[in-house]
C-alpha cells in the first residue's frame, strides 16, 4: 500500500488576517481624523450614535476581546470604561488598542482559531469567527462614519487605502 502526501496551502495565514484587520483599523483611524472635533462627538443622522461612540465600541471589543480569548476570560465588555473628551484622546486610545491587538493576536495558536469561545460571555463561536466579527463590525461602523462625513460635506478617505 502506498500513501501520497498532499501539500495544501492555507487560504490565509494568521499573520495575513492580522495585517488585513490592521489595514481596516488604519482606515478607520483616518476616518476619525477626518471629523471636526465637535462633529466627532455630536453629529448623527437618524438617531444613530455619534462616530465617537461607534469608535468607542470598536475600542471596547477588539483588544479586550482578544485579551479575553487568550486569557480564556468571558467577562462582558464595557463601552463606558473610557470616556474621551477630545479627538486626540480618542486617537491615543485607538493607537494603544492597536498595540493590544497586535500583542494578543500573536498569542493565539493556529489550533485555537478553531476552538469555540464564549466571547464576552455572550457570543459562542469559534475564535476565528469572533475575530471576523471584530473586522465586520468595524467595517459596518466605518460605513456609518462615511455617511456622516459625506453629510458634513467632508471628503472621505478612499476605502481601498488601508495603509
Amino acid at each position: 500500500m502506498t500513501t501520497t502526501a498532499i501539500n495544501t496551502k492555507k487560504f490565509m495565514t494568521s499573520e495575513q488576517i492580522l495585517e488585513h484587520w490592521q489595514g481596516h483599523r488604519n482606515l478607520t483611524r483616518r476616518v476619525i481624523e477626518a471629523f471636526p472635533e465637535k462633529e466627532l462627538f455630536e453629529f448623527s443622522i437618524g438617531k444613530m450614535r455619534p462616530f465617537s461612540k461607534l469608535a468607542l465600541e470598536l475600542i471596547s471589543i477588539g483588544g479586550p476581546g482578544l485579551k479575553g480569548i487568550v486569557e480564556k476570560n468571558t467577562e462582558a465588555y464595557n463601552e463606558e470604561a473610557f470616556n474621551p473628551k477630545t479627538k486626540e484622546e480618542l486617537l491615543k486610545k485607538w493607537d494603544e488598542e492597536t498595540e493590544t491587538i497586535n500583542n494578543y493576536f500573536t498569542q493565539i495558536s493556529e489550533e485555537r482559531f478553531q476552538e469555540s469561545f464564549n466571547l464576552f460571555g455572550q457570543y459562542e463561536f469559534p475564535v476565528y469567527q469572533n475575530i471576523l466579527y471584530f473586522v465586520d463590525n468595524e467595517v459596518h461602523h466605518r460605513g456609518q462614519g462615511y455617511v456622516y462625513l459625506r453629510a458634513l460635506g467632508i471628503e472621505t478617505p478612499f476605502f481601498w487605502e488601508r495603509f
